[in-house]
């Protein structure tokens, strides 16, 4: 019989488990199976194409991008991730609201078949909250949204709407990025 472990951990801010699970499982698997949140997308099984990113929130506040598909759900234990379906806010009616993010990806029309769109959203998520902490100058921008982005595969060469939306966002948001204005070493 395969090892089981307990597992418990917050995810999208809600306390799940303890489950008793397979020690082997993949955290996709545990999100799909066990927690019924099929948003994050099973698709490469190789963390290669990104359609599968969550977000893991460290303890100091920072958030990262990881592949579920190749993180074992037992690596998950005992921490906190947020998925696609935990970035949409709530009115004060209970009716969901689309994050700055999701929303611009929809008012840019940022997907063709949609398939890659959730791990794109939490590359771009994780980045606006990289920068809310640390802002960056203006000219650094493009280079960037190309990073935080580049590791998410998008089959249908949706890329350009993407960085546009991103781009949007974050020119929008107040204290994301830093106009530096040249000055002249002379005048002092």
């Amino acid at each position: 019989m395969a090892e089981r472990i307990s597992f418990s951990a917050t995810i999208n801010g809600q306390a799940v488990g303890p489950l008793d699970i397979p020690a082997d499982l993949m955290l996709t698997e545990l999100l799909h199976e066990y927690l019924n949140l099929t948003g994050t997308r099973a698709a490469c099984g190789q963390g290669v194409c990104r359609a599968c990113t969550v977000i893991f929130d460290d303890a100091a506040g920072g958030a990262r991008t990881l592949p579920a598909c190749v993180t074992g759900a037992a690596w998950a234990n005992g921490r906190s991730l947020r998925t696609i379906e935990g970035i949409a806010g709530r009115d004060p009616e209970g009716r969901v609201v689309p994050s700055a993010i999701q929303q611009a990806y929809l008012d840019h029309f940022s997907f063709q078949c949609s398939f890659c769109t959730p791990g794109f959203v939490m590359a771009a998520t994780a980045l606006v909250e990289e920068l809310g902490r640390a802002p960056i100058p203006r000219a650094q921008l493009e280079d960037r949204i190309v990073a935080a982005l580049n590791e998410n595969i998008c089959r249908c060469t949706g890329y350009i709407r993407y960085l546009e939306a991103v781009r949007a966002v974050i020119l929008a948001t107040p204290g994301l990025v830093i106009d530096v204005v040249a000055t002249d070493a002379r005048q002092g």
